[in-house]
Protein backbone atom coordinates (compact mmCIF):
# COMPACT_ATOMS: atom_id res chain seq x y z
CA UNK A 1 0.00 0.00 0.00
CA UNK A 2 1.42 3.49 -1.01
CA UNK A 3 0.63 6.73 0.58
CA UNK A 4 0.43 10.67 0.91
CA UNK A 5 2.07 13.22 2.28
CA UNK A 6 -1.48 14.46 5.10
CA UNK A 7 0.65 17.98 4.45
CA UNK A 8 0.17 18.72 0.97
CA UNK A 9 -2.86 20.96 0.17
CA UNK A 10 -4.79 18.08 -1.86
CA UNK A 11 -4.63 15.32 1.61
CA UNK A 12 -4.45 18.14 4.28
CA UNK A 13 -8.36 19.07 3.25
CA UNK A 14 -9.35 15.67 2.33
CA UNK A 15 -8.58 14.70 6.51
CA UNK A 16 -9.75 17.49 8.32
CA UNK A 17 -11.77 19.46 5.88
CA UNK A 18 -14.41 16.91 5.48
CA UNK A 19 -13.82 14.10 8.21
CA UNK A 20 -15.66 16.50 11.30
CA UNK A 21 -14.64 13.86 13.93
CA UNK A 22 -10.80 14.03 12.62
CA UNK A 23 -10.77 17.51 13.02
CA UNK A 24 -12.56 17.43 16.39
CA UNK A 25 -9.89 15.30 17.54
CA UNK A 26 -6.66 16.98 16.19
CA UNK A 27 -8.22 20.78 17.98
CA UNK A 28 -8.27 18.50 21.42
CA UNK A 29 -5.04 17.68 20.90
CA UNK A 30 -3.44 19.79 19.84
CA UNK A 31 -5.09 22.92 21.36
CA UNK A 32 -4.63 24.99 25.24
CA UNK A 33 -8.59 24.14 25.94
CA UNK A 34 -9.18 23.73 29.52
CA UNK A 35 -11.13 20.19 30.72
CA UNK A 36 -14.66 20.43 30.32
CA UNK A 37 -13.95 23.07 26.92
CA UNK A 38 -13.27 19.81 24.45
CA UNK A 39 -14.58 20.54 21.04
CA UNK A 40 -17.73 18.52 20.54
CA UNK A 41 -19.58 19.22 17.53
CA UNK A 42 -18.40 21.58 14.12
CA UNK A 43 -19.38 23.15 11.31
CA UNK A 44 -17.23 24.21 8.65
CA UNK A 45 -16.85 27.71 7.66
CA UNK A 46 -15.69 29.20 3.61
CA UNK A 47 -12.07 29.16 3.28
CA UNK A 48 -10.38 32.36 2.10
CA UNK A 49 -8.03 32.01 -0.62
CA UNK A 50 -6.32 34.90 -0.49
CA UNK A 51 -2.72 35.06 -0.98
CA UNK A 52 -1.17 37.60 1.20
CA UNK A 53 2.82 37.17 -0.99
CA UNK A 54 2.83 35.58 -4.59
CA UNK A 55 6.17 33.87 -3.77
CA UNK A 56 4.69 32.01 -1.25
CA UNK A 57 0.99 31.87 -2.40
CA UNK A 58 0.64 27.90 -2.85
CA UNK A 59 2.26 27.38 0.36
CA UNK A 60 -0.51 27.90 3.07
CA UNK A 61 -3.09 25.18 3.31
CA UNK A 62 -5.66 26.15 5.79
CA UNK A 63 -9.07 24.76 7.33
CA UNK A 64 -11.90 26.88 8.89
CA UNK A 65 -14.39 25.68 11.17
CA UNK A 66 -16.82 26.78 13.90
CA UNK A 67 -18.07 24.27 17.12
CA UNK A 68 -21.68 24.15 18.39
CA UNK A 69 -20.66 27.46 21.70
CA UNK A 70 -20.03 30.13 18.59
CA UNK A 71 -15.87 29.39 19.05
CA UNK A 72 -13.66 29.45 15.71
CA UNK A 73 -10.84 27.91 14.68
CA UNK A 74 -8.37 28.21 12.11
CA UNK A 75 -6.32 24.93 11.08
CA UNK A 76 -3.36 26.48 8.94
CA UNK A 77 -0.20 24.38 7.22
CA UNK A 78 2.80 26.55 6.83
CA UNK A 79 4.91 24.69 4.29
CA UNK A 80 7.18 27.79 4.32
CA UNK A 81 8.32 29.80 6.90
CA UNK A 82 8.96 33.87 7.31
CA UNK A 83 9.21 36.63 9.77
CA UNK A 84 6.01 38.05 8.64
CA UNK A 85 3.68 35.12 8.88
CA UNK A 86 2.96 36.18 12.48
CA UNK A 87 1.89 39.52 12.47
CA UNK A 88 -0.26 37.37 9.36
CA UNK A 89 -1.51 34.94 11.78
CA UNK A 90 -2.57 37.99 14.18
CA UNK A 91 -3.98 39.94 11.11
CA UNK A 92 -6.27 36.64 10.42
CA UNK A 93 -7.29 35.59 13.49
CA UNK A 94 -8.20 39.42 14.39
CA UNK A 95 -10.46 39.49 11.36
CA UNK A 96 -12.33 36.44 12.09
CA UNK A 97 -12.91 37.93 15.68
CA UNK A 98 -14.16 40.91 14.83
CA UNK A 99 -16.50 39.56 12.05
CA UNK A 100 -18.48 37.42 14.70
CA UNK A 101 -20.79 41.04 15.47
CA UNK A 102 -22.45 43.67 13.07
CA UNK A 103 -22.56 46.64 14.05
CA UNK A 104 -24.65 47.53 17.16
CA UNK A 105 -24.26 44.15 18.53
CA UNK A 106 -23.41 43.43 21.99
CA UNK A 107 -19.49 42.43 22.52
CA UNK A 108 -20.75 39.95 24.67
CA UNK A 109 -21.42 37.84 21.79
CA UNK A 110 -17.86 37.52 21.21
CA UNK A 111 -16.22 34.35 21.12
CA UNK A 112 -12.98 32.69 21.49
CA UNK A 113 -10.93 32.13 17.82
CA UNK A 114 -8.33 29.63 17.96
CA UNK A 115 -5.50 29.91 15.17
CA UNK A 116 -3.41 26.62 15.30
CA UNK A 117 -0.72 26.72 12.66
CA UNK A 118 1.07 23.78 12.10
CA UNK A 119 4.86 24.76 10.28
CA UNK A 120 6.63 22.24 8.57
CA UNK A 121 10.00 24.53 9.41
CA UNK A 122 11.76 26.03 12.36
CA UNK A 123 11.51 29.80 13.02
CA UNK A 124 12.70 29.78 16.82
CA UNK A 125 16.40 28.78 16.14
CA UNK A 126 17.18 29.77 19.98
CA UNK A 127 14.85 27.67 21.43
CA UNK A 128 16.32 24.49 20.68
CA UNK A 129 13.91 21.97 22.33
CA UNK A 130 10.10 23.67 22.31
CA UNK A 131 8.46 22.68 19.46
CA UNK A 132 5.09 24.11 20.88
CA UNK A 133 4.04 27.78 21.13
CA UNK A 134 1.16 29.15 22.88
CA UNK A 135 0.31 33.35 22.63
CA UNK A 136 -2.49 34.83 24.37
CA UNK A 137 -3.39 38.50 25.81
CA UNK A 138 -1.93 38.42 29.24
CA UNK A 139 -0.72 40.76 32.06
CA UNK A 140 2.54 40.96 31.91
CA UNK A 141 3.13 40.83 35.99
CA UNK A 142 -0.22 38.29 36.75
CA UNK A 143 -0.09 35.84 33.89
CA UNK A 144 -3.60 34.68 35.86
CA UNK A 145 -5.16 37.88 34.77
CA UNK A 146 -5.95 37.15 31.13
CA UNK A 147 -8.21 38.89 28.07
CA UNK A 148 -9.92 36.24 25.92
CA UNK A 149 -9.94 36.66 22.86
CA UNK A 150 -7.41 35.82 20.38
CA UNK A 151 -5.55 32.38 20.86
CA UNK A 152 -2.26 31.85 18.68
CA UNK A 153 -0.60 28.07 19.12
CA UNK A 154 2.31 27.52 16.63
CA UNK A 155 3.88 24.43 16.46
CA UNK A 156 7.32 23.61 14.82
CA UNK A 157 7.05 19.94 13.33
CA UNK A 158 10.71 19.20 12.23
CA UNK A 159 11.52 19.96 16.14
CA UNK A 160 8.91 17.70 17.13
CA UNK A 161 10.17 14.47 19.11
CA UNK A 162 8.05 11.45 20.33
CA UNK A 163 10.14 10.14 22.78
CA UNK A 164 9.76 13.63 24.81
CA UNK A 165 6.25 14.04 25.30
CA UNK A 166 4.20 10.88 25.74
CA UNK A 167 2.19 12.39 28.52
CA UNK A 168 0.24 13.43 25.95
CA UNK A 169 -0.95 10.47 24.01
CA UNK A 170 -3.23 11.96 21.21
CA UNK A 171 -1.40 15.04 20.33
CA UNK A 172 2.03 12.51 19.56
CA UNK A 173 -0.53 10.44 17.56
CA UNK A 174 -1.64 13.26 15.34
CA UNK A 175 2.13 14.63 15.68
CA UNK A 176 3.88 11.57 13.98
CA UNK A 177 1.06 11.10 11.86
CA UNK A 178 2.34 14.30 10.17
CA UNK A 179 5.63 14.16 10.41
CA UNK A 180 6.06 10.19 9.85
CA UNK A 181 3.17 9.30 7.09
CA UNK A 182 4.25 10.07 3.56
CA UNK A 183 5.44 8.12 -0.01
CA UNK A 184 8.15 6.14 1.68
CA UNK A 185 5.61 4.52 4.44
CA UNK A 186 5.58 1.16 3.77
CA UNK A 187 4.07 -0.04 7.27
CA UNK A 188 1.65 1.94 9.56
CA UNK A 189 2.99 1.85 13.43
CA UNK A 190 0.67 -0.40 14.96
CA UNK A 191 -0.29 2.81 17.34
CA UNK A 192 -2.02 4.37 14.26
CA UNK A 193 -3.98 1.04 13.68
CA UNK A 194 -4.82 0.55 17.04
CA UNK A 195 -6.64 3.79 17.29
CA UNK A 196 -9.76 4.57 15.44
CA UNK A 197 -9.33 8.18 14.57
CA UNK A 198 -5.70 7.29 13.61
CA UNK A 199 -6.48 4.54 11.48
CA UNK A 200 -9.11 6.70 9.78
CA UNK A 201 -6.55 8.98 8.83
CA UNK A 202 -4.37 6.93 7.48
CA UNK A 203 -6.65 5.14 5.23
CA UNK A 204 -7.64 8.49 3.94
CA UNK A 205 -4.18 9.27 2.74
CA UNK A 206 -4.10 5.72 0.57
CA UNK A 207 -3.52 6.43 -2.95
CA UNK A 208 -5.92 3.78 -4.22
CA UNK A 209 -8.67 6.86 -2.37
CA UNK A 210 -7.55 9.51 -5.37
CA UNK A 211 -7.83 10.25 -8.96
CA UNK A 212 -5.22 10.29 -11.53
CA UNK A 213 -5.97 13.90 -11.74
CA UNK A 214 -5.84 14.26 -8.27
CA UNK A 215 -2.77 12.88 -7.76
CA UNK A 216 -1.23 14.77 -10.36
CA UNK A 217 -2.20 18.15 -8.76
CA UNK A 218 -0.33 16.39 -5.16
CA UNK A 219 2.74 15.95 -7.33
CA UNK A 220 2.37 19.40 -8.85
CA UNK A 221 2.13 21.10 -4.96
CA UNK A 222 5.76 19.55 -4.02
CA UNK A 223 6.91 20.97 -7.67
CA UNK A 224 5.28 24.23 -6.44
CA UNK A 225 6.66 24.16 -2.64
CA UNK A 226 9.92 23.30 -3.74
CA UNK A 227 10.55 26.04 -6.33
CA UNK A 228 9.26 28.51 -3.86
CA UNK A 229 11.72 27.31 -1.14
CA UNK A 230 14.45 27.85 -3.83
CA UNK A 231 12.96 31.41 -4.87
CA UNK A 232 12.56 32.65 -0.53
CA UNK A 233 15.75 31.05 -0.08
CA UNK A 234 17.34 33.14 -2.99
CA UNK A 235 16.01 36.28 -2.04
CA UNK A 236 16.50 36.00 1.37
CA UNK A 237 20.21 35.61 0.43
CA UNK A 238 19.97 38.50 -2.15
CA UNK A 239 18.58 40.44 1.45
CA UNK A 240 20.89 39.29 3.35
CA UNK A 241 24.02 39.98 1.05
CA UNK A 242 22.53 43.15 0.43
CA UNK A 243 22.48 43.89 4.47
CA UNK A 244 25.92 43.51 4.38
CA UNK A 245 27.23 45.52 2.13
CA UNK A 246 25.49 48.44 2.82
CA UNK A 247 26.21 47.38 6.62
CA UNK A 248 30.56 47.81 5.35
CA UNK A 249 29.51 51.09 3.70
CA UNK A 250 28.13 52.69 6.55
CA UNK A 251 31.20 51.56 8.18
CA UNK A 252 33.30 52.74 5.84
CA UNK A 253 31.54 56.04 5.91
CA UNK A 254 31.99 56.47 9.86
CA UNK A 255 35.47 55.86 9.52
CA UNK A 256 35.88 58.43 7.82
CA UNK A 257 33.28 60.58 9.65
CA UNK A 258 36.23 59.92 13.03
CA UNK A 259 39.14 60.85 10.60
CA UNK A 260 37.59 64.05 9.19
CA UNK A 261 36.71 64.68 13.28
CA UNK A 262 40.45 64.67 14.47
CA UNK A 263 41.70 66.37 11.66
CA UNK A 264 39.28 69.40 12.60
CA UNK A 265 39.92 68.62 16.04
CA UNK A 266 43.95 69.08 15.13
CA UNK A 267 43.22 72.18 12.59
CA UNK A 268 43.29 70.86 9.77
CA UNK A 269 41.43 73.19 6.98
CA UNK A 270 38.56 71.66 5.82
CA UNK A 271 39.47 72.01 2.35
CA UNK A 272 42.17 69.43 2.83
CA UNK A 273 40.06 67.43 5.07
CA UNK A 274 37.43 67.13 2.08
CA UNK A 275 40.15 65.92 -0.38
CA UNK A 276 41.43 63.32 2.21
CA UNK A 277 38.24 61.93 3.44
CA UNK A 278 35.67 62.36 0.24
CA UNK A 279 33.29 64.09 3.20
CA UNK A 280 31.47 66.89 1.80
CA UNK A 281 31.73 70.14 3.45
CA UNK A 282 28.62 70.10 5.36
CA UNK A 283 28.89 66.57 6.73
CA UNK A 284 32.76 68.20 7.87
CA UNK A 285 31.23 71.11 9.53
CA UNK A 286 28.21 68.58 11.24
CA UNK A 287 30.91 66.83 13.16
Amino acid sequence: MRYLDPKADLTFKRVFGEHPDLVMSFLNALLPLSPGQEVTEIEYLPVELVPDNPLRKNSIVDVRCRDNQGRIFLVEMQMIWSSEFKQRVLFNASKAYVRQLDTGENYELLQPVYSLILVNDIFELDLDDEFYHYYRLVHTEHTEKVIEGLHLVFVELPKFTPQNYSEKKMQVLWLRYLTEINERTREVPKEFLANPELKKAVKALEESAFTDAQLAGYEKFWDIISVEKTLFSSAERRGMRKGLEEGIKEGIKEGKKEVARSLKMAGIPTAIIMESTGLSEIEIEDL
